[in-house]
């Protein structure tokens, strides 16, 4: 009788086990396209705090749900900037992103931001951004965050910010300073739902202008 009863048991905890996996997402590579290197190494003597050490390899993959997209891909870009001095704000999500000269945008000197509306909220597994990254630098005051509205007021999240001393009157952060290379800076965003992001940033270690290359932005719409 006891082995006759531990059989239904047995077949719940089946198909339990079983519709966990059919819930479960399957997890691949994420298929990034990186530009050629412009530099090699990490100059000596470089002047910035809590810097990052450099590991010397190549990041290891980053794992999303299968399906998972650049949704910002050509979505329009604002700014706190009246105007970009270097280029056009559309230059950011339009897939160019070899750092090479017109191919970025500058921003003026100080605590400036720009925001990608995603058009719609979307499940966010990962944002990559490069700064200009010809020459290894280091760009300060670096923010991300979502949230659900352009003023970033409605269930704002911050996903990376390593403003260490509130500069930007943000909070103070716990993330490192890195050098820019062009593998770009890769954010794990956890899944996280918005729509809106924006990004923070106060000038380089060579001068107090801000630079973008591309954002890109891994997910899938919400629905």
């Amino acid at each position: 009788m006891a082995k006759t009863r531990m059989i239904p048991a047995i077949l719940s905890l089946a198909l339990a086990a079983a519709f966990v996996c059919a819930q479960t997402p399957r997890l691949e590579p994420l298929r990034l396209s990186l530009p050629k290197p412009l530099f090699e190494g990490t100059p000596q003597n470089f002047k910035a705090p809590n810097l990052e050490r450099p590991t010397g390899k190549m990041r290891p993959a980053f794992l999303a749900p299968s399906g998972t997209v650049n949704v910002a891909r050509g979505k329009p870009v604002s700014s706190s900037a009246a105007e970009a001095s270097v280029g056009e704000l559309e230059m950011l999500t339009d897939g160019e992103k070899s750092g090479l000269e017109g191919t970025y945008v500058e921003l003026p000197p100080g605590i400036q931001s720009v925001t990608i509306d995603l058009k719609e909220r979307c499940t966010i597994y990962a944002i990559v951004l490069w700064h200009f990254h010809k020459q290894a630098r280091v760009y300060f005051d670096v923010i991300v965050q979502v949230a659900d509205d352009p003023d970033l007021l409605t269930n704002v999240r911050t996903l990376f910010n390593n403003d260490y001393d509130n500069t930007a009157g943000l909070g103070a952060g716990k993330e490192l300073n890195y050098v820019e290379t062009a593998e770009g800076k890769l954010i794990d965003a956890k899944g996280v739902i918005a729509r809106y992001v924006r990004l923070w940033s106060n000038g380089n270690n060579i001068n107090a202008l801000n630079h973008y290359v591309e954002v890109e932005v891994y997910g899938k719409p919400a629905h």
